[in-house]
């Protein structure tokens, strides 16, 4: 094929990293949409402890990429760590199923439960930094396709994402406890298939531009060693050890601030120290140019803002299952339709106007008229307010346990759907083409470390969802009603909104030239 016909369309590569991705959301999103149902109706936990197992959990599946993404570029290169993700990722859908299948049997079904969730936690760290860092490898620098392209893979997330919960939740989620076991062993299938795919197509589809295979060599090791021969004298041994003490101790101390002066868990204080750590590590490194210094500036700050995004969309996971479970008429022509169902609305939604999207920006690149990431982002989180004004406005007034329209919470997916095409695609673009090369994948794990530390606070944020008529505290305001629990959401992304918004031109200058 030759470099004309090329850039008319997109490389085969995508479509086949679309696809492995897809196959691997079947997994996560399966499991994930049964999770939280799983510990209270099986283990009988109550809402406060399940939402604080899920943020940890949904925490560390997006802080494992930092690892995963610092392997891949400095040792193993891209298609191991894929390799190694898929493999773990797996046997953590196993481990879960038996978790479900001795559910009665107490401590076994926990302990089988923890040893799952730690497998799928360090999978997802190979896997997702690495198979999305692939899609930016496909293309030449500078190609003005690239968000198309991560617009597309998206879509192929979502395609996943929409079949698990409705696979896992037809499986699952039947009102017998002892059917989550099927839901769980669907999601081992679905990450069976993406280790077949990526295992049988690899060396087919992972080509390069110039023809190269793709993600065999490390290629941040190889730059980083080039970068280092130009050096004037090399460190001493004793230096780098220096460092290494002073950043340790520097963690240590945010750890203990986090842990003992703001009262977080241990879990949540880890997130949140690295959150600050590493990026600050990163962006020290004296390899660095002045540009690129200020590029991955940008990577920071944005992602600064997705935490606030994503603390308020990922209560799908949490409170907005339990508002699905409890307080929605979800009565439809004399058939119930499972709670677990809500949480396909958003990817179908993302499937459909993932193209348009897509034709979008390409239509307004062609004529220079395409928002800066920035902006767009900006777009994206005032979108996610209004869906959550628009939830808040419908359960106004209604009493405890008075079931509001099925409406109220298919208007929250929609728009709370359009907000993430204007944010989520375009991060993933915008990180790939701001970082260097040498840190690629570890940049995108930067990326999700932002995600991490907002899944570990969408989790502190859903066990604020008021239960049984007891109000809750939050920074000295109370939460007494579903008004008051929505209308926080409200308030957290939408001054996100408004303050990125107003930064987004200086950010933009900072990007040089990169839109």
């Amino acid at each position: 094929m030759s470099s004309k016909q090329v850039k008319k369309g997109h490389p085969k590569g995508l479509y086949f990293v679309f696809t492995t991705a897809m196959s691997e959301r079947i997994s996560y999103y399966g499991m994930r949409a049964i999770f939280t149902l799983y510990l209270i109706k099986a283990l009988l936990m109550d809402k406060e402890l399940a939402s604080t197992i899920y943020g940890n959990y949904t925490g560390l599946v997006y802080l494992t990429p930092l690892i995963g993404g610092y392997v891949a570029d400095r040792f193993w290169g891209m298609r191991r760590s894929i390799l190694l993700g898929a493999v773990l990722m797996m046997m953590g859908q196993l481990f879960m199923f038996f978790s479900a299948l001795y559910y009665q049997s107490g401590n076994l079904a926990h302990w089988l439960m923890y040893i799952g969730l730690a497998s799928l936690i360090l999978g997802n760290g190979f896997f997702k930094p690495n198979i999305t860092t692939m899609v930016g490898s496909l293309y030449e620098p500078g190609d003005k396709r690239l968000d198309s392209a991560y617009t597309i893979f998206y879509m192929g997330v979502n395609v996943g994402a929409f079949i698990a919960p409705l696979l896992a939740g037809f499986l699952g989620d039947t009102g017998n406890p002892a059917d989550f076991k099927w839901g769980f062993l669907a999601a081992a299938i679905g990450m069976l298939l993406s280790l077949i795919l990526f295992v049988g197509w690899k060396n087919k589809y992972l080509i390069g531009p110039n023809g190269e295979q793709l993600g065999i060599v490390a290629a941040g090791k190889v730059e980083h060693n080039m970068l280092e021969k130009e050096k004037s004298p090399d460190r001493s041994k004793k230096q780098n050890m220096l460092e290494f003490f002073l950043w340790s101790l520097g963690g240590f101390i945010l750890f203990i601030i986090f842990r003992y002066a703001l009262d977080f868990d241990i879990i949540g204080s880890f997130i949140f120290s690295l959150c600050i750590l590493i990026p600050a590590y990163v962006i020290s490194d004296r390899s660095l140019t002045k540009i690129e210094k200020q590029r991955i500036a940008v990577i920071y700050m944005i992602a600064f803002f997705v935490i606030f995004f994503w603390a308020a969309f990922e209560q799908a996971g949490a409170s907005l299952t339990y508002f699905a479970d409890e307080q929605t008429n979800r009565e439809m022509l004399g058939w119930t339709m499972p709670a677990s169902y809500f949480q396909s609305f958003n990817p179908v939604f993302i499937v459909v106007f993932a193209p348009l999207m897509s034709w979008l920006w390409l239509k307004l690149g062609t004529k220079n008229m395409e928002p800066a990431s920035p902006t767009k982002q900006a777009m994206g989180l005032f979108l996610l307010s209004i869906g959550y004004l628009v939830i808040a406005l419908g359960v106004q007034g209604v009493e405890p346990g008075v079931k509001v329209s099925i409406l109220w919470l298919t208007g929250l997916y929609f728009i709370h759907s359009m907000g993430e095409l204007m944010l989520s695609p375009i991060g993933l673009s915008m990180v790939n083409k701001l970082a260097p090369i040498r840190f690629a994948s570890l940049l995108m794990g930067i990326w999700y470390l932002s995600m991490a530390t907002a899944n570990k606070f969408a989790g502190i944020l859903s066990g604020l969802y008021p239960d049984a008529g007891k109000p809750k505290m939050f920074m000295g305001f109370e939460i007494a009603t579903m008004y008051d629990f929505f209308m926080l959401f409200v308030v957290i992304s939408g001054i996100a909104a408004v303050i990125l918004f107003v930064l987004s031109k200086r950010l933009q200058k900072l990007m040089h030239g990169v839109r």
